[in-house]
């Protein structure tokens, strides 16, 4: 008998709204709160970046090099158990809208502490290098 799990498309879409929003007041300590405590990220070019100091400084970085606004659309989220795997699209803009970057990503979400958390976060530009 295959198990029926609820629909948690609009909880991760409110979640990535909570990111766009402390990501746009230069929060990077609220950006990294949505992590897990031994969260990472898997940015290309880069090594893995681990744990909520590692994730906060890192966003901190991309805040402090003129990234203002961070924009996430969900395309597809699966529920697996206590995990949900996020496929989306983002777009990162400069002052004055202007687009740095923008791209595709996978988000494992996992539940801790009964919040649903960013367990791992990997994307990759669309733009030609």
């Amino acid at each position: 008998m295959q198990t029926v799990h609820p629909d948690i498309t609009d909880e991760i879409k409110t979640l990535c709204r909570d990111f766009e929003s402390a990501f746009a007041k230069g929060d990077a300590a609220g950006v990294a709160a949505l992590y897990t405590q031994d969260g990472m990220l898997l940015p290309s070019g880069s090594d893995i970046v681990r744990g909520q100091d590692a994730i906060r400084q890192y966003w901190q970085g991309a805040m402090d090099a003129g990234m203002k606004e961070c924009h996430l659309e969900t395309i597809d989220v699966e529920l697996l158990d206590n995990t949900a795997i996020e496929l989306g699209h983002f777009t990162l803009q400069g002052d004055g809208g202007r687009i740095m970057d923008e791209g595709k990503n996978m988000v494992v979400w996992k539940k801790e502490s009964g919040e649903w958390k960013i367990q791992k976060d990997i994307w990759n530009s669309s733009s030609a290098y």
